[in-house]
């Protein structure tokens, strides 16, 4: 995947200096999504709809792809699972690491972009996972489900869950519904400067960052192609956190459209299993 990574470097770079942020940030208390206190004293960070799409993981190796600082890779580990989480940012894999000694709780933590993680870490797993951001930060997503494919063992699962691309085309600044961005995958990556950022208000990015857009037929026809049975595919109207400006307090948690507007899907959840004989046992070449 060198090719890969050596076209979007620019904007990988500048996306780990975000994240690099943002998990200091996160890690420091900043945001009320990341109660490192509740979870220091034992609590779970995983919420329904992933526990759901998950399954049980209790004696099961479990990859966590794109896992931040490590809070839900470790509630994974406290659930029973033998885990392993991969990002790309340092500052986040080794606050992880903190994180896992601070609690007394085993995980791997590996740094590496995912693109190039079948170079830098041994399969298969039992259950490959990836939750909430996930996506919107990755170029390719073709590659990203061979990636996860060649981790997952034949009969094993893929469990996804993460933002709606429909989400992704609201303006995140307009205190109404307003179209601004792209819906369909674009040649170019969108970038957006620094500001404000999902962790609540005192968290903001620092650094331009840079996102990419992918159809939610574009990610089920990658997760099918690399060679995984769709189980199941939700859309849910509640969302885990204020997304937009306009949503309001869902009555069973979370947030949604508010009343007056028609409800739309802020999250879907992927299931796949891995079909024993198909898909591939490397990702494919360069073009």
């Amino acid at each position: 995947m060198a090719d890969l990574t050596a076209r979007w470097a620019r904007e990988f770079e500048a996306n780990r200096k975000v994240w690099d942020d943002l998990a200091r940030q996160h890690a420091r208390g900043y945001s009320p999504l990341y109660d490192v206190p509740a979870f220091k004293a034992g609590g779970l960070t995983l919420d329904l709809l992933v526990r759901a799409a998950v399954g049980p993981v209790e004696g099961r190796s479990l990859l966590h792809l794109h896992c931040h600082f490590g809070l839900d890779t470790l509630s994974w580990v406290r659930l029973g699972a033998v885990v392993t989480g991969v990002d790309f940012a340092p500052t986040a894999i080794a606050l992880a690491r903190d994180l896992a000694h601070a609690t007394g709780l085993a995980a791997t933590f590996v740094c590496a972009n995912v693109y190039e993680l079948p170079g830098r870490l041994t399969g298969p797993f039992d259950v490959v996972f990836a939750s909430y951001g996930v996506l919107a930060w990755i170029p390719d997503v073709g590659r990203w489900a061979e990636i996860a494919a060649h981790f997952t063992r034949p009969g094993g699962r893929l469990a996804l869950v993460d933002y709606h691309p429909l989400v992704g085309t609201f303006d995140v600044q307009a205190a109404e519904p307003r179209l601004r961005h792209p819906y369909f995958a674009q040649s170019t990556a969108l970038r957006f400067e620094p500001g404000p950022s999902y962790g609540g208000p005192a968290v903001r990015t620092t650094s331009a960052g840079y996102e990419w857009t992918h159809s939610l037929g574009d990610v089920v026809t990658a997760v099918a192609a690399a060679g995984f049975r769709i189980d199941a595919l939700q859309e849910r109207p509640v969302c885990n956190y204020q997304a937009m400006p306009w949503f309001a307090p869902a009555a069973e948690g979370g947030w949604r459209a508010p009343t007056g507007l028609p409800d739309l899907p802020p999250v879907f959840a992927l299931r796949a299993t891995r079909e024993p004989g198909t898909g591939p046992s490397e990702p494919r070449p360069e073009p």
